[in-house]
């Protein structure tokens, strides 16, 4: 079975991600509701919060088994920097 930086807390993980889809399936209720503009504004921000914590979470994993504990990331020390960087960008990229 292949470990991934997240495999130790993949319940954790997968709980954060359900209540997320939560939260979204709200903001879908408020939307279908005529909410105010501002409250649904508030609950997308805060939504978007909960996945960039995610976001990080995954992130630090990556680096700590994937790159440093070469989990089946790349050994050469540039490789693994080009690698955290491109996963940075794409987290940025929004």
């Amino acid at each position: 079975m292949t470990t991934r930086g997240y495999t130790a807390s993949k319940d954790q993980l997968t709980a954060r991600l359900r209540r997320i889809e939560g939260q979204i399936r709200g903001i879908e209720k408020m939307v279908d509701d005529d909410r105010y503009c501002t409250d649904v504004l508030a609950q997308i921000n805060a939504a978007r919060n909960a996945l960039d914590k995610v976001a990080l979470g995954l992130l630090d994993g990556h680096a700590r088994h994937c790159l440093i504990g070469h989990g089946g990331g790349p050994v050469d020390p540039d490789e693994q920097v080009d690698e955290l960087m491109g996963a940075v960008g794409r987290m940025l990229s929004r």
